[in-house]
């Protein structure tokens, strides 16, 4: 992931995918990176990255979502 900071780490898909929602909304490209296992999804974990100048107020916005 060359030029991105991960932001997010979580095992729970919906999760990774409302916070990547609330980001893009903002303006924020935001990549998900999902290492769950494939067989067994109950190993592993979605991880979100954006770009580095975007990191403070993507740290914000997740803030917001997590109160």
């Amino acid at each position: 992931m060359e030029n991105r900071v991960k932001i997010y780490t979580t095992d729970k898909v919906y999760l990774a995918e409302v916070i990547k929602g609330n980001l893009e909304a903002s303006g924020i490209d935001t990549l998900i990176l999902n290492q769950k296992d494939s067989s067994y999804q109950a190993f592993g974990y979605i991880e979100l990255y954006v770009k580095p100048e975007d990191e403070e107020r993507a740290r914000e916005i997740i803030a917001e979502t997590n109160e």
